[in-house]
């Protein structure tokens, strides 16, 4: 519960045949995390294969059913768990069947829509000439006659027939969105001046299509026949797509399959090294899975194979990837935990002591019995109903959260913030007393989480065998000398002065932890230069002792800052009640208008329980999460560690490699 599963080292030798059955076997199974094969004496000859060629064409058949899919609206099936059994060259030949296939159609019903659309917009140019009869064998061809067609603002057409003259013949037509649709005709003479009328009202020509031997009418009779026999060709056109997509799902799946398979087991081998009759199959596995790799490998192989297994206690030049397993109540803790980073190996594991601490101080803040068992309630329906894991584990958050919302609501005397709940408070409301003494509380609270993350960050300290930042470290053992000798003198200081012991605990609280984090730095640089190595910034012994001084300072700062920063537990208990209170005191002063006075009331009280619950729930759920990536996991953990990810044939895997 508190460290991740363990790992062991898997070196294993297999025949170059066996590989692929291995691979498969092992990418069933799931539970080998693959690497690099270390460089060293026995793998001095052995080198890795390149597969680039053959790992680009599997990506580019996966980017080729990407758009086949696309094109044809395809349903994606879930993957068959047995993949077909075909070749690369079968799998690129009938995907070039499938993909010729779909051009043909898809390139079929692009013509047709776009002749449908160009059919639309000539029916609709010619819609508002219809019934005239007009000739479109082209209107200039007339030597004797000009024609001219377009609108103008309807506003305008008064003025525009007392202009123009008397050889002018101006025929009004359709009106539509305040235009006045024309046909005008004149003699070539009278052209000008038409034209400058047209111009002074606003007039925007419009150029019939020319169709020689046609006319308006017939051409959009013929057009409106025509656009109708395209709708039935495209119905059945899209009719045989949807046939199409349906029939090319299940063997696009399979190749899809085959691809992502190859390409993943391609990929794998990358990582091996070989000599011309065997293969160096290197990775981390957990140490409970052991067993059943071995059974796999023996089966598979019939006994040719050897096996390594050493513990990474041994193993010092490659970093350790991180597996956790959390119980199914801590595992949406640990989701808050894994947001900031996997602990490392040899770390700490905290999970357990966020889900205390995270559900303590969610409570704290928002402390109301009713408030928590909405939160509750809904934590549970979405337990109960969820369908993704995601949201079950977000259910049991809000189970947690309102139950603790819940006891401190108990404690408040708070539910829903009537008012005469209260007196039955088992402390008092948080806007009530001393608010000193719940500010006392939250630091208390800090101190608590402040002391357990040095304890943690020494624990961690000695495990990676770094015992001078163990005990130098500002958040080492001097840190906790200093940090909790601090408190005793603020909180005894007349006692220990009393008694004689004020400058024998201020030289061991205060200054000795002040030369310890002053000397950290230039101890290690001087056993650095023992063991002949030399800092990477190249730096002197000034150097590391001026550094020292500043981490020392920094050090004080630091542990002062986080302490009142928890003081923003007690903060927000009380903007939550004054809240609350607010909307109490605005329903009072409504209860007594004079019409619905007391309806609006009770809306005003439903209203602000609801924006306390909505905002005040999420401000706690922040700060609380604030408060454990800051102030505790700031002092010892790094979220540098590497996830654990299994080798497996399942694309959909989140945890395929």
């Amino acid at each position: 519960m508190f460290s991740a599963e363990p790992m062991m080292r898997l070196q294993a030798v297999v025949l170059v045949q066996d590989e692929r059955s291995v691979l498969m076997g092992l990418g069933r199974l799931g539970a080998v995390h693959l690497t690099r094969a270390q460089s060293g004496v026995e793998t001095e000859r052995m080198i890795p294969v390149d597969n680039t060629a053959e790992l680009s064409r599997y990506d580019r058949i996966r980017a080729r059913i990407q758009e086949l899919r696309q094109s044809l609206i395809i349903p994606l099936l879930s993957k068959n768990e047995k993949m077909t059994i075909m070749t690369l060259d079968q799998a690129e030949d009938k995907l070039f069947s499938f993909e010729k296939k779909s051009k043909e159609l898809l390139g079929h019903r692009q013509r047709l829509t776009h002749r449908q659309k160009e059919l639309a917009g000539i029916c609709e140019q010619v819609s508002g000439y219809r019934g005239l009869d007009i000739p479109l064998d082209g209107l200039d061809k007339y030597s004797f006659l000009h024609f001219t067609t377009g609108n103008l603002p309807f506003q305008n057409l008064d003025s525009l027939m007392k202009e123009v003259g008397n050889n002018v013949a101006i025929l009004p037509i359709t009106q539509q969105n305040g235009q006045q649709s024309i046909f005008s005709v004149t003699t070539p003479e009278g052209r000008p001046a038409l034209e400058k009328a047209l111009q002074q009202a606003g007039f925007q020509q419009e150029i019939l299509p020319v169709v020689e031997g046609s006319t308006v009418d017939r051409l959009s009779e013929k057009g409106e026949k025509e656009q109708e026999q395209l709708a039935v060709e495209l119905e059945q056109l899209n009719s045989e797509i949807t046939r199409i997509a349906g029939e090319f799902a299940l063997p696009l799946a399979e190749i899809e399959m085959f691809a992502d398979t190859e390409s993943r087991l391609l990929d794998a081998s990358q990582k091996f090294q070989r000599t011309e009759a065997a293969v160096l199959i290197s990775g981390w596995i957990p140490a409970a899975d052991l067993p059943a790799v071995e059974r796999y490998l023996k089966e598979i192989t019939g006994g040719r194979y050897v096996i390594q297994t050493t513990p990474p206690e041994t193993s010092t030049d490659e970093e350790i990837p991180v597996l956790l397993k959390h119980p199914r109540l801590l595992r949406p803790f640990g989701m808050l935990v894994e947001t900031y980073g996997l602990p490392n190996y040899r770390e700490f594991e905290p999970t357990l002591f966020v889900a205390i601490s995270y559900i303590l101080m969610f409570g704290m803040m928002f402390g109301d019995a009713g408030h928590g068992l909405v939160l509750a309630v809904g934590g549970l329906i979405a337990l109960l109903k969820g369908r993704s894991q995601n949201l079950k584990d977000m259910g049991v958050l809000l189970i947690f959260g309102g139950l603790s919302s819940i006891i401190f609501g108990v404690v408040y005397g708070s539910y829903f913030g009537i008012e005469v709940f209260k007196k039955y408070a088992i402390w008092h409301d948080p806007l009530e007393g001393d608010p000193m003494q719940l500010m006392y509380g939250a630091i208390g609270i800090g101190i608590a989480m402040i002391s357990l993350g040095l304890i943690l960050n020494v624990i961690n300290r000695f495990k990676r065998g770094d015992v001078i930042g163990g005990i130098l470290d500002k958040f080492g053992l001097i840190g906790l000398l200093f940090y909790w000798g601090t408190l005793i003198l603020l909180i005894n200081s007349s006692a220990i002065m009393s008694k004689g012991f004020m400058v024998i605990s201020v030289i061991l609280f205060l200054i000795v932890p002040i030369i310890g984090w002053s000397l950290k730095e230039p101890i290690e640089h001087v056993l650095k230069h023992k063991k002949g190595e030399h800092d990477a910034a190249g730096g002197g012994m000034s150097e590391a002792l001026i550094e020292s001084c500043v981490g020392a300072f920094e050090a004080i700062l630091s542990y002062l800052a986080n302490t009142i920063s928890f003081v923003r537990l007690a903060a927000y208990a009380m903007s939550h009640a004054a809240l609350l209170f607010a909307a109490f005191m605005l329903a009072e002063e409504v209860r007594h208008f004079p019409y619905g006075g007391s309806y609006l009331s009770i809306i005003i009280i439903i209203l602000g329980n609801i924006i306390a619950i909505a905002l005040e729930g999420v401000v706690a759920s922040v700060q609380a999460v604030r408060l454990e990536y800051y102030e505790f996991f700031g002092k010892f953990f790094s979220g540098s560690g590497r996830p654990f990810k299994p080798f497996r044939l399942a694309a959909d895997d989140k945890d395929s490699s």
